[in-house]
């Protein structure tokens, strides 16, 4: 249960794992509580935590996945091009997470309208990636395939032509 951390000192790393799964319940079905305790726990990890890289960015993303679910696009978008970035410096643009975060980046981007960045992304960095590191049958790509799909149907823009790509 998660209470039984909440006794342990703020620099513990568990207390601070235990407050980012409870949040990540929470988003959900009250995504205004989790959004607060996500806010909470990346100021924590930023405070005591920044030398752990890897659980930095997974923060980022939890918070910036639950912006998304309560429709702060603008707000998700900025931060998923931030831990995007922060994956590609630290990780390499074919490494499973750098590939994940991108396409949270791309779902991002569709949700405000910038649908060419969003198929660039995908069609020219992220799905290059994932065929060559994962496979052309992973699920990861399988997923951006799907995604870039969906932005070339949802582009106002789009043409007869695009669609057949």
């Amino acid at each position: 249960c998660w209470k039984t951390y909440l006794g342990r000192p703020v620099t513990d790393v568990y207390r601070a794992d235990a407050v980012e799964i409870l949040a990540e319940a929470l988003r959900s079905w009250q995504p205004e509580e989790a959004l607060a305790m996500l806010e909470a726990n990346l100021a924590l990890r930023r405070r005591y935590f920044s030398h752990e890289i890897e659980s930095m960015l997974a923060a980022q993303s939890n918070l910036a996945n639950c912006l998304g679910n309560l429709g702060q696009y603008d707000q998700a978008r900025v931060l998923n091009r931030e831990i995007y970035a922060a994956f590609v410096a630290s990780l390499g643009v074919s490494h499973e997470g750098t590939i994940r975060t991108g396409g949270n980046y791309a779902i991002t981007m569709k949700k405000v309208g910038l649908w060419n960045e969003a198929k660039s992304l995908l069609r020219d960095q992220l799905l290059p990636a994932a065929r060559q590191s994962l496979g052309s049958n992973h699920d990861m790509k399988l997923k951006l395939d799907h995604n870039l799909a969906h932005a070339l149907r949802e582009d106002p823009e789009c043409t007869r032509d695009d669609l057949l790509e």
